[in-house]
């Protein structure tokens, strides 16, 4: 609780220290064009900033900022904004303009925060139906909360990767679906308890292409994560479902191919008992460069040894 709090402090300070240096820049540009009124244009840029990045608050805070520089410049140097003229005129063109300058922030800050609004929105609805999908695919004894687990893993192996917020995203939307065409899939090879034959494996296989004739219509951010799902039994050396290898693989596919594996390896099967979760690490770690991208397997074992890969009993 004390590290977020500190974390929220040193973002806010963050946010504060970058519009009052935008601020002073506006200061400084104005003094480089002294004798110009059109300068006091300039202090609207660390509002609009402000309210575009960080919403209403700090907006309004930016103008709060920049109306109070602007009253101490000219009262130390009245020139700086223009040529002295007479004393009422001026200081009522600068109460107008810090009163559209507090109006704009507060509008600008109200939109930026109702867009924000309507995004989160957005992202909880697209969510539940991640959910609501992943429900259907995991719905038999089988593979139960597999696609759920492979989430995990996946977004705990991107994190240790370094990746971005959205990717991870993206790495979470397409495990939670990657198995989803085998909705279509028949349940009697899918439980058989003896070896496929070669037309049960190429039926088998066909998931892939058939979760992507099922995802394609869907348009928006479901759009981004199609490859992925469509890559994620590639292997690194080319030796998987399609002939793609390496950097020919998208990363988020390479990343949920080692969760997709390890979940397998632990999970019970049909056909055979899950093995311990460092026999599955071990088995990953020998596969790497072959069947894995060895710089997905790094950062898999690093998320095993924080012991991020654990789950909770009730999904396991």
């Amino acid at each position: 609780m004390k590290k977020h709090w500190i974390a929220g402090i040193a973002e806010v300070n963050k946010e504060l220290l970058l519009i009052l240096s935008i601020v002073l820049s506006a200061g400084l540009i104005n003094l480089l064009i002294a004798g110009q009124r059109m300068a006091l244009t300039i202090y609207n840029l660390p509002t609009l900033f402000a309210a575009y990045y960080f919403g209403r608050r700090r907006a309004v805070e930016a103008s709060v900022a920049s109306i109070l520089l602007i009253l101490w410049m000219h009262i130390l140097h009245p020139t700086v904004l223009g040529r002295e003229i007479e004393g009422v005129l001026t200081w009522s063109d600068l109460t107008i303009w810090a009163g559209f300058l507090m109006l704009s922030a507060y509008a600008a800050g109200t939109l930026y925060e109702h867009g924000q609004r309507r995004l989160r929105e957005l992202r909880e609805t697209y969510h539940g139906v991640l959910q609501i999908l992943n429900h259907f695919i995991s719905n038999d004894k089988f593979t139960q909360n597999h696609s759920y687990r492979v989430s995990l893993y996946a977004t705990q192996i991107a994190g240790e990767m370094g990746m971005s917020e959205d990717r991870i995203e993206d790495v979470r939307a397409a495990a939670l679906l990657h198995d989803i065409g085998k909705l279509e899939t028949s349940r009697e090879i899918l439980y058989k308890a003896a070896r496929l034959t070669e037309e049960e494996m190429t039926h088998v296989r066909g998931h892939v292409d058939k979760g992507m004739d099922l995802l394609s219509p869907v348009g928006g951010s479901l759009q981004r994560i199609l490859p992925i799902v469509l890559a994620h039994h590639d292997k690194f050396d080319g030796s998987g479902y399609h002939p793609n290898k390496g950097d020919e693989i998208p990363i988020e596919a390479r990343i949920i191919s080692v969760a997709d594996v390890y979940d397998a390896l632990v999970s019970d099967r049909p056909y055979r008992k899950g093995i311990s979760p460092f026999e599955a690490r071990d088995v990953i770690a020998k596969a790497s460069g072959t069947d894995f991208d060895p710089r997905v397997v790094k950062a898999f074992e690093g998320a095993f040894r924080k012991q991020r890969l654990e789950v909770p009993e009730v999904l396991v």
